[in-house]
């Protein structure tokens, strides 16, 4: 993907900014190419070379660029050959590399159902993010992600010559499963119909399960083997509605609206098998036809390619410099500075998770407090509530146990940084490893990156933007 965008003064904020982003190229979606169990780099090298030259941008026009690396092949030994051929030919290139499965889940939801979220606030929405190799769910409310997991649970287990179930490739789990099926057969041969039923009915069984909160599934030893992070919901009493992401998740909406589906294992594995199974499931079916969200096949790389900077207020809470910069730090989480103390505990648990560090934005909505009867007073936050926010966070940072080795960052919108981290960690005595950034504006995205101190303010760049 190629967009271009604007540089110039932000008439509102008075700060350099990139304006008006337009994407002008989207290339066609490829299979990451695999060699045996690697990377295909030749393959992945000439897919590049091939959309730079489609896009009719040559690699030194680009001003910066991105790459996100999910999925199986982000377990590859090879993995990090993506980031190296993109920074090749892209410079200064923003890399990040989901290979934990919770960000993964986390990401999809975001690129797919947050805006979804956020129009239906009372719904709690699971995404299922299906590809090739897993299936990603997390559970949200009012774009708020709650909960996430991971599955061995795709389409491209089993890889068939197009057209036909000759099987050319079977991985790991999917040897597993057709030995647990008793299904005798090998890379050469047919499935037959019975066969192929078996093995949708375990994927469709698996995917009912996550949706239902039956926990119990997953105890049986060939399911528990599918099981990479358990997705442990609590107990919903509302409506809950399922939203799909992922190549499956395309072929599922296109469907549902009447589009013809392309024929027998046409993308040559159980992709098109899956979309129908679930679309008959009357479990997993629904909210197909009444809630479409966003991206869907792309929804762990749409928006990577707009990113934007901010440059913090000088009351930022920073104990130690030394730790910055910090690159592909992952949102996790938006939590308002009146939430309480059970939404603090959920938010430090979500990010104790990420072990590379995490990132919380602020909520704050100013109150006027303009008793002097000053013209033109602005709203501000009142002390009251940064002050509850911080003893919030101490205790929910204590009984969450928050790892003192992990960076966590809170984003404010006002210049606060200082009385809320220190609030927060009760005077520099806790040990937590916490940095809080003030006077940087609320956005919708994926990722953060946190540039140096440079006269007393830094840096901070949003990518994924929404």
């Amino acid at each position: 993907m190629v967009a271009v965008a604007g540089v110039g003064l932000n008439s509102i904020t008075g700060r350099m900014a990139l304006g008006d982003p337009q994407v002008i190229y989207r290339s066609a979606s490829k299979f990451t190419p695999f060699e045996g169990e690697m990377i295909d780099e030749l393959r992945l090298k000439a897919y590049l070379e091939s959309w730079l030259v489609e896009s009719k941008v040559k690699g030194e026009d680009l001003f910066s660029g991105g790459v996100i690396i999910t999925g199986l092949a982000a377990r590859q030994r090879n993995a990090d050959a993506i980031a190296r051929l993109v920074g090749e030919r892209v410079g200064e290139a923003i890399i990040a590399t989901a290979d934990d499965p919770n960000l993964e889940s986390w990401l999809a939801f975001m690129g797919c159902t947050s805006t979804l979220s956020r129009h239906h606030p009372e719904l709690s929405i699971i995404n299922l993010d299906i590809g090739g190799g897993t299936t990603n769910p997390a559970i949200g409310k009012a774009g708020q992600v709650n909960e996430t997991g991971c599955f061995y649970v795709g389409a491209r287990h089993f890889q068939f010559e197009p057209g036909s179930y000759l099987l050319k490739h079977i991985s790991y789990y999917g040897q597993k499963l057709m030995d647990h099926l008793f299904i005798p057969k090998k890379r050469g041969d047919f499935l037959d119909p019975r066969e192929i039923d078996a093995i949708l009915d375990f994927y469709v069984a698996a995917l009912e399960a996550m949706v239902i909160g039956d926990l119990s599934f997953f105890n049986a030893p060939i399911a528990k083997l599918h099981q990479q992070t358990p997705f442990d919901m609590n107990p919903v009493r509302a409506e809950t509605a399922i939203t799909f992401s992922g190549g499956v998740g395309e072929l599922i909406y296109q469907f549902a609206q009447g589009e013809n589906l392309p024929g027998t294992t046409y993308y040559g594995d159980f992709g098109i098998d899956l979309a129908l199974r679930i679309v008959a499931s009357p479990i997993l079916s629904t909210h197909i036809k009444t809630l479409r969200p966003e991206n869907m096949g792309r929804a762990t790389v749409y928006g990577l390619t707009l990113h934007n900077t901010e440059i913090s207020g000088s009351t930022m809470f920073l104990p130690n410099p030394d730790v910055l910069p910090l690159r592909d730090i992952p949102i996790v989480a938006r939590l308002r500075i009146n939430g309480n103390l059970d939404q603090v505990i959920q938010v430090c648990s979500i990010a104790k998770k990420s072990p590379k560090g995490a990132c919380i934005q602020i909520i704050s909505n100013p109150v006027t407090n303009n008793k002097e009867q000053i013209l033109n007073a602005p709203d501000c936050e009142t002390f009251d509530r940064i002050k509850g926010l911080g003893i919030n966070l101490a205790e929910g940072l204590k009984r969450v146990s928050f790892p003192p080795a992990i960076p966590l960052i809170l984003l404010a919108p006002e210049n606060y940084g200082k009385a809320l981290g220190n609030y927060a960690t009760n005077w520099q005595q806790s040990g937590v490893n916490l940095i809080v950034i003030d006077e940087i504006p609320d956005r919708n995205a994926h990722f953060v990156n946190i540039g140096r101190l440079h006269r007393s303010i830094v840096p901070v760049s949003f990518y994924g933007v929404h």
